[in-house]
């Protein structure tokens, strides 16, 4: 097959997989397909008609219509461009073809659940937590340390008993199928291998979708996984203590991980291992992965194309003298060794596809087509899994390796000036950066300034780092002495690069939010930077001197204009929005207000909802400064989220509510109280009946300790209620404490009725999972709009559209108690 035919199917089967982002994609790929055959053979017959002028020219005696009809040419038209004419319209429609397959071939690998999958025991509308079983099955991973400090694995389940339900019934012994996601206190996990047979107590559940916006879509995660139930486990037994495998690949990766850790210690040691294995391999401490992350050196620590080149780059220059057939194996020896080691991911099976080729080009003495090679390698792995073009990893690995063949070549021609080695350190990054900040801006809403600079610094400590670890992997799982000996040589540069990464993550402004972009911002934004890329590639027409300053000027205007598509309507909508938004948090109720640019916080919540909740959402807008932040929790110390958003935004002003005990406030609320200073933020303290106003919003503080606070926005009054028991209630009511309002937001608990009567409230919030009974019973009653953040995700308010809920709800209250 020709080259450039075999690119062209293959670009189409990867476009239809792509199509299935829309609902008619699996049809709109076939009928692009039918309208390219269409436009080809339209050009066909053009250029057809201008050949037969030219011939017509010089032998006089040629019928241009005779020669269309019957496809007689005489041999002034070339053999090689007669059949390239003649096939390309047959081309097109193939290439439509296999879109229309690929398309319907993702939707039938799409996962599903089985009819006797374990998530089908799990009740619709029951509480699943309450459901407790034993599950058996055979482990797939290696535990993984997670950030609540529990392990977590991945089990094919087959048999559940014990089930136990809020009846008491019980159904021993149940064969089940599917693929469970668990997490185990820390210590029942150690010693646990993949393929171990072992039986886990806990309780199931079904996984929730993302309930707050730009936050973490947990079930669809699990479903792409395969998986669609978890469990919390408080139990784990190995039921086949006879397995006595000691050379098994995990046990393998274990044996290099303690050889690098013995030598190097603590942090030290498990980066290194996850350098040369990648993190999904190691259980790198989250607060130095944060930080790479931060920094833009995530790839540094996923297993790439850069390691496998790195590595496979030394074994052929060891190879050298070996013939062409010795090296090969040797190199396939070392591709499979580590993919073995590393675990099989799309970007680590993407570069051992592309350096098989590389090794079948030595063999066979041919140059080898880097573009083509990418394009094959990523149809071979779609074809294996389509569902691996909607996996993050897969996307940024080929669009990140497509960047370095097309882009970094031209960039070093224009650092020419500089020697050929820092010219490649400084355009390597660039062209990566170039084509992947598109999806990243797309998907997480952040940019980090200092990204290029980062990795021009650190790439020679990461490629001595890279490859000494491997050096001293392979000699460990011969001498693990002799292996941690080799690795301690590499504790200054590893000690070096971690004060690198700790420096530039303390800096100001090391992540910046530019809000969510559109899909039609991300086309055009990819348009854009293959229109540059083809308009450099184009056939000459102008001298050269002309082409280059052409060039130029395009890419200039083509930067410009990438700027404005992501700055103009993210400078609009902060300019022109107003919403008030009550997220779904479990801990303490959080309220986000953005007035234009100014914004303000109310309540952070606890660490876990600061960092997976809070700061998502604020990213999500863009938002990089709080004008008014304020505390109205009334057990002072929980509130620990404020130090991590105290730490990842500018906050100009931090309110405070008065405390009873002065002394034990300040012990328990220390570490929010310092991030209060480090951040620089002006800190006030609210008492009992004074008004603050917050913009064009006014706030006042009726009382601190429920606490119960009135809003005025936008012309309505907003009552936050807290958890006040029914005694409180009476008390408060007689000391007649609430105030009329149109917008109640409360804890869920029951209320007195004498106290809806009094406030009288339009809409109902209850920021909890569930909602008391008579609550619901009262509302309907009444004529009250009932929301919960428990059944409807996060709430926004905006003057145009009223209420909107984050999840899809049918409103059916009785359904969801």
């Amino acid at each position: 097959m020709n080259q450039a035919v075999a690119i062209v199917i293959s670009l189409a089967y990867i476009l239809g997989l792509v199509s299935t982002i829309v609902p008619w994609g699996i049809y709109g790929m076939l009928t692009v397909g039918l309208v390219l055959a269409i436009i080809v053979q339209q050009g066909y017959r053009q250029n057809l008609r201008r050949s037969s002028k030219i011939i017509a020219t010089s032998q006089q005696k040629i019928n241009t219509e005779d020669l269309l009809r019957n496809g007689q040419f005489p041999d002034l038209l070339p053999n090689r461009t007669r059949k390239s004419l003649l096939n390309s319209n047959w081309l097109w429609i193939t290439a439509g073809a296999v879109a229309f397959l690929a398309s319907f071939y993702f939707l039938v690998r799409v996962p599903q659940p089985s009819i006797d999958d374990v998530s089908k025991i799990i009740p619709v509308d029951g509480d699943s937590q309450q459901q407790v079983v034993t599950v058996r099955g055979k482990v797939l991973s290696l535990p993984r340390k997670t950030r609540s400090e529990k392990a977590q694995l991945w089990l094919n389940v087959t048999q559940v008993s014990e089930i136990v339900g809020t009846d008491g019934s019980a159904n021993v012994h149940q064969d089940v199928t599917g693929k469970l996601y668990v997490t185990v206190p820390l210590l029942q996990a150690t010693g646990v291998y993949p393929g171990e047979a072992v039986a886990i107590t806990g309780s199931l559940y079904k996984p929730s979708p993302a309930t707050n916006p730009g936050g973490f879509d947990f079930r669809a995660y699990l479903a792409r996984k395969g998986a669609f139930a978890g469990i919390t486990g408080y139990k784990l037994t190995i039921t086949n203590q006879e397995n006595t495998n000691t050379w098994g690949l995990s046990r393998i990766r274990q044996r290099i991980i303690r050889s690098h850790v013995s030598s190097l210690g603590v942090p030290e040691g498990p980066l290194v291992s996850a350098m040369v294995l990648g993190r999904r391999a190691v259980d790198l401490s989250y607060q130095l992965r944060d930080k790479f992350v931060k920094v833009g050196l995530a790839h540094v620590l996923a297993a790439s194309g850069f390691h496998i080149s790195l590595i496979l780059g030394v074994v052929l220059t060891l190879t050298k003298s070996f013939p062409p057939g010795a090296r090969f194996c040797f190199g396939i020896l070392t591709l499979i060794i580590y993919v073995g080691l590393a675990g099989i991911s799309p970007s680590v099976l993407r570069a051992a596809f592309m350096g098989l080729a590389a090794l079948i080009a030595i063999v066979s003495q041919r140059q080898v087509q880097p573009l083509a090679s990418l394009v094959v390698a990523a149809t071979f792995l779609l074809l294996i899994n389509p569902l691996w073009i909607w996996d993050l990893g897969f996307q940024l690995s080929f669009l990140a390796t497509f960047g370095l063949l097309v882009t970094a070549p031209p960039l070093m021609e224009r650092l020419d000036w500089l020697p050929s080695g820092i010219a490649s350190l400084v355009a390597i990054p660039i062209a990566a950066s170039i084509w992947t900040l598109p999806l990243l801006l797309y998907v997480f809403h952040v940019v980090s300034p200092y990204t290029i600079f980062v990795n021009i610094i650190t790439a020679p400590l990461v490629a001595v780092i890279t490859l000494g670890g491997f050096i001293s992997a392979i000699v460990a799982l011969i001498s693990p002495y002799i292996g941690s000996l080799i690795a301690g040589i590499l504790y200054f540069p590893v000690r070096v690069l971690i004060e690198i990464v700790n420096l530039f993550s303390a800096l100001p402004g090391n992540q910046v939010a530019v809000g969510a972009i559109s899909i039609y911002q991300l086309v055009v934004l990819y348009g854009l930077i293959f229109g540059i890329w083809l308009w450099r590639n184009r056939p000459p027409k102008v001298n050269q001197r002309n082409k280059k300053k052409l060039s130029l000027k395009f890419w200039q205007w083509g930067v410009i204009l990438a700027i404005a598509i992501i700055i103009i309507p993210l400078w609009y909508t902060r300019a022109s929005v107003f919403q008030a938004t009550i997220l779904d948090s479990s801990e303490e109720p959080v309220f986000v207000i953005q007035d234009g640019r100014k914004v303000t916080l109310i309540n952070s919540g606890g660490e876990n909802t600061a960092r997976f909740m809070v700061l998502p959402f604020l990213r999500q807008q863009g938002i990089n400064r709080i004008n008014w932040s304020i505390a109205l929790h009334s057990q002072k110390g929980l509130s620990r989220g404020w130090s991590d958003i105290l730490n990842t935004l500018r906050v100009k002003i931090f309110y405070d509510v008065e405390a009873d005990d002065e002394k034990n406030y300040q012990t328990n609320n220390q570490p929010v109280l310092d991030a209060v200073g480090a951040s620089r933020a002006d800190y006030f303290t609210l008492v009992n009946n004074q008004t603050v106003e917050l913009g064009s919003i006014q706030m006042k503080l009726i009382n601190s300790e429920t606490p119960i606070v009135e809003f005025m926005i936008h012309g309505q009054k907003w009552l936050l209620l807290g958890d006040v028991k029914l005694a409180e209630q009476s008390r408060l009511l007689a000391a007649r404490s609430f105030p009329q309002t149109q917008v109640l937001w409360w804890s869920g608990n029951k209320l007195n009725p004498e106290l809806l009567n009094i406030i009288r409230p339009k809409v109902a919030i209850a920021s909890s999972d569930s909602v008391h009974p008579d609550m619901v019973e009262l509302c309907q009653e009444n004529n009250i709009l009932l929301f919960w953040t428990g059944r409807d995700g996060a709430i926004q308010w905006t003057p145009a559209t009223g209420f909107q809920t984050t999840l899809e709800s049918d409103k059916v209250d009785s359904s969801l108690l």
